[in-house]
């Protein structure tokens, strides 16, 4: 008996170690919120390897808004305590705002007696519990805005009105997100993303904007427009917010942007709404915003749309919420962000990162820059940031889709391929030139000889994908698209502006075959020995002046007084003079404030005082 008894127990034990070593390596192998990675893979992992050191801090707050919807607040409380958080501390703060001065202040007080009191006896097993009740009614503006400050660059914020409501999975795929994307420091696109939408895409704010359509292999995607109903918020991207707000409040500037459907609402709500403010600050910045496309209409977050400040009446819930019951497929799954489509306010595909580096890389971008077998190349040197910004934006409105920007090695070119911008980095691309072509930049002029270079290699480039190449400065504005889409002179291969500094060279056999490395060469060894004026030393005049020393070449100069308007040399009426032209320019040496004001003039002065476009011009795909 006693020997079976100890071989009871010895069993019993056994079991009771192999249960707890079970228990300790299940929980122990469960994700926290201190095993994050930058690590970008095809799919999410849950167990992420080589998590970085300052990951340690991260955290995920809730912020609750509500008002007098006790129903709603009940209803999405529930949805949000019955998510799996795995083995995360994750936060709850709701945000109570009081009755208006207006409104009927019994019913008012019992509705936000009643709802202290639920809150006061809701549990929240997950993290720390905190209500905030406002002294006096706030609004819906101030609810959003006054929530939250991150502490770090590692706090995160998701926020759900009162009338949302969560899947269980929610938080996984949130988790996911943050894992994958905002600690994947490879890519420099991470810096253009300010957060993560779950509600359903299903609205185009730009007047005139392209339907959103997405095939069915598109689970996630980017879209600058914020989603409301269920807004996950990046840290640095909402300080930015917020200063940028305080700053226009301050200064009585209005969040206009013409062309949207959300200035209008502005108009008519005033400061009752906030997302107006958020909107023309993230079209300054360029920023965008997760979105998920999930099958028959399905999404993580479902507003049941309940009368309130957006809604006079219930107008029910706008998608049918996600659960694991009708998970069909893989939710975790998220592709390198490389891979993401991303989507303007037009609802218009983006490409950002667009930075050609090398010969290679001109030849894998030009086919998606070329129209009508035609590329317009915009050098930057010697422009300023605004005049830049002031082309892009009259390029938007022309619909301009053929150019190419090429300027020197800066934060600012890089910002604009961030956007979305074809750039060419020259001083990358010099090198990469020289590396292989053994060239030596022996000149007094240095810059101009590198700019006169690198143009000559990038229509190289165009001459061999068999695309015709204008080559312009940045200090000119179009007044159509039509100019860079057709030959001036059928009859001639190269023509070019004296003033306008233009360059056209046609994608003719005989060019092609001229076009040599050889010629390159040549040009390199005689840009310093071209006799030209101080003002007229630029690239259309020195090419121009090389290509009339070459057997055979037919070259004509435009005769700029019936195509464009020099709005440097002081004409009394330029409004008049404009009419029929196809461009302005001016000279370099023309002043800043001078440009904007005649621009102006001439209603081309495009751009705000944050110097982005003060339009969004949509043109339908």
């Amino acid at each position: 008996m006693v020997g079976s008894n100890q071989k009871r127990h010895l069993l019993l034990y056994s079991l009771v170690a192999l249960v707890f070593f079970y228990s300790y390596y299940y929980h122990s192998s469960l994700p926290t919120s201190k095993n994050l990675t930058r690590t970008e893979t095809e799919t999410f992992n849950l167990i992420p390897q080589n998590a970085p050191s300052h990951s340690s801090n991260f955290t995920l707050l809730i912020k609750v808004l509500t008002f007098n919807r006790l129903n709603s607040l009940s209803r999405c409380l529930h949805s949000l305590s019955a998510a799996d958080y795995l083995t995360d501390r994750v936060h709850l703060h709701v945000y109570v705002d009081h009755s208006a001065p207006l409104a009927d202040q019994s019913s008012s007080e019992s509705d936000s007696r009643a709802i202290l009191r639920f809150l006061d006896g809701f549990e929240w097993k997950f993290g720390d519990k905190f209500v905030h009740y406002r002294t006096a009614n706030a609004g819906l503006q101030a609810q959003w805005l006054e929530a939250w400050w991150p502490t770090s660059d590692h706090e995160f914020a998701f926020v759900a009105e009162d009338d949302l409501e969560v899947s269980p999975l929610f938080y996984k795929f949130l988790r996911g997100l943050i894992v994958n994307y905002y600690y994947h420091a490879a890519s420099n696109l991470t810096r253009s993303i300010y957060g993560a939408s779950l509600q359903r895409p299903r609205f185009v704010p730009g007047k005139h904007g392209n339907k959103i359509h997405l095939d069915n292999g598109t689970q996630l995607f980017l879209y600058q427009l914020v989603g409301t109903w269920g807004q996950l918020l990046f840290p640095q991207p909402w300080k930015e917010f917020r200063l940028w707000y305080d700053d226009h409040k301050a200064r009585g500037i209005k969040p206009f942007l013409d062309g949207m459907v959300t200035t209008g609402w502005y108009k008519k709500m005033g400061e009752r709404i906030w997302t107006p403010w958020f909107i023309k600050f993230i079209y300054s910045h360029g920023y965008f915003n997760f979105y998920t496309h999930f099958p028959n209409e399905r999404a993580l977050s479902v507003s049941h749309r309940d009368a309130g400040v957006n809604y006079g009446k219930s107008a029910g819930p706008d998608s049918k919420l996600l659960d694991e019951s009708s998970l069909d497929f893989n939710i975790l799954k998220m592709q390198p962000l490389s891979n993401l489509k991303w989507y303007d306010f037009c609802f218009r595909e983006v490409f950002p990162g667009r930075v050609v580096k090398s010969m290679d890389d001109l030849g894998t971008v030009l086919p998606s820059v070329q129209r009508q077998e035609t590329v317009l190349v915009v050098s930057l040197f010697g422009a300023s940031d605004a005049v830049t910004r002031n082309l892009l934006c009259q390029f938007e409105r022309i619909n301009s889709q053929n150019h190419i920007f090429l300027g020197s090695h800066s934060d600012f070119l890089y910002d604009l391929a961030r956007r979305g911008n074809p750039v060419i980095d020259a001083d990358l691309f010099l090198n990469d030139i020289r590396a292989y072509e053994s060239l030596s930049l022996q000149s007094s002029d240095a810059r101009l000889t590198k700019e006169v270079l690198v143009k000559v290699y990038v229509i190289k480039k165009c001459l061999e994908y068999r695309y015709s190449a204008w080559v312009v400065d940045a200090n000119f504005l179009p007044f159509s698209n039509d100019l860079f889409l057709e030959p001036i002179d059928a009859t001639s291969d190269f023509y070019y502006g004296e003033s306008s500094k233009l360059l056209f060279v046609k994608s003719s056999s005989s060019v092609q075959k001229m076009w040599t490395k050889n010629f390159l060469y040549e040009v390199a060894n005689l840009v310093d020995k071209v006799s030209l004026p101080r003002d007229h030393r630029n690239f259309a005049n020195i090419m121009a002046n090389l290509l009339r020393q070459k057997a055979g070449v037919m070259i004509k100069k435009v005769d700029e007084s019936k195509i464009g308007l020099d709005i440097g040399t002081g004409s009394a009426n330029q409004s008049s003079s404009a009419v029929g032209k196809k461009i302005v320019y001016w000279s370099a040496d023309l002043g800043p404030d001078r440009i904007q004001k005649q621009l102006e003039e001439l209603s081309l002065w495009n751009i705000d005082s944050d110097s982005s476009c003060k339009a969004v011009i949509c043109h339908q795909s």
